[in-house]
C-alpha cells in the first residue's frame, strides 16, 4: 500500500512536547490542503504511525524518547519509503542536521520559523521536492567552514553538468518538486527525472536535500530570510 497521494497532504506529526504539537497542528490546520491524521510523542510511536496511515509527509523533531527523529526518518524510510520525512530543529542541534543530511531526509524546518516556512515545507516534500528552512540552510553550510573559499569546489563539481542540468539543479535548491520544475522549464515529468538522475551521478549526492546543499554552496541559489 502506498502513501495516500490524493485530497490533502496527510502529516503524521512527532514531538515529545504536547504544546508544540498543539502549535504545530495549528499552523497546519490554517491550510485545507494539509491534514494532520496521527500524533506521536515519540519516535517509536510515529514509525507505528507512519506504517499504519501510510501519511505523504511524517513531520519529526529530531530529539524525541524511546527513538530520536534521525532513527525514526530511517525506520520510515525502509519501511514506508513513500513517505517523505522532514524534521523539525533547531540552531542547537547542528550536529543532528549535519549527520540527516546523510540519511536521506527530505528537509529541515527551524522551529522558531515562519509558520509560512511550515506549510511550504510540507507541501514541497509532498510532491517530491527539498525544503530547507532560508536559516537552517545557512547554517548547514557554515558548518563546512569558510563558505567562500568552498564556493570554487562547489563550482568545480558543478562544471561538468549541461546547461539543462544546472537550471534543474537551480530549481532543485529553491525547493520545486518535479513536477514544478517540469512546468517552469516547459519539459515533461519524466525528462526532469532524467535530468536529475544524471546530476544525481554525476555530483555523487545522494537526495535532494544533498544536492540542494551543493546548489547553495556554489551560489545557484542563495538562502533567504
Amino acid at each position: 500500500m502506498n502513501a495516500d497521494t490524493a485530497g490533502p497532504v496527510r502529516v503524521v506529526l512527532a514531538d515529545d512536547e504536547a504544546m508544540i504539537r498543539a502549535g504545530v497542528r495549528a499552523i497546519l490546520a490554517t491550510d485545507p490542503g494539509i491534514e494532520v491524521v496521527a500524533e506521536a510523542g515519540d519516535g517509536r510511536a510515529a514509525v507505528e504511525l507512519v506504517r499504519a496511515h501510510r501519511p505523504r509527509v511524517a513531520l519529526l523533531d529530531i530529539r524525541m524518547p524511546r527513538l530520536d527523529g534521525l532513527s525514526a526518518a530511517a525506520e520510515i524510510r525502509r519501511l514506508v519509503p513513500e513517505t517523505a520525512t522532514l524534521m523539525l530543529t533547531t540552531f542547537g542541534e547542528d550536529d543532528h542536521v549535519a549527520r540527516a543530511l546523510g540519511h536521506g531526509a527530505s528537509g529541515f524546518l527551524l522551529k522558531a520559523g515562519d509558520p509560512r516556512e511550515l506549510i511550504a515545507g510540507v507541501h514541497a516534500v509532498a510532491d517530491g521536492g527539498a525544503y530547507l528552512s532560508p536559516q537552517v540552510a545557512r547554517r548547514v553550510i557554515e558548518l563546512g567552514g569558510d563558505r567562500l573559499a568552498r564556493r570554487p569546489v562547489a563550482r568545480d563539481r558543478l562544471a561538468g553538468l549541461t546547461e539543462r542540468e544546472r537550471e534543474v539543479l537551480a530549481l532543485v535548491g529553491a525547493g520545486l518538486s518535479n513536477a514544478e520544475i517540469a512546468r517552469r522549464l516547459h519539459l515533461v515529468e519524466g525528462t526532469v527525472k532524467s535530468y536529475l538522475t544524471s546530476v544525481f551521478t554525476r555530483l555523487e549526492v545522494r537526495n535532494r536535500v544533498q544536492a540542494a546543499i551543493l546548489a547553495y554552496e556554489a551560489g545557484l541559489v542563495e538562502p533567504t530570510g
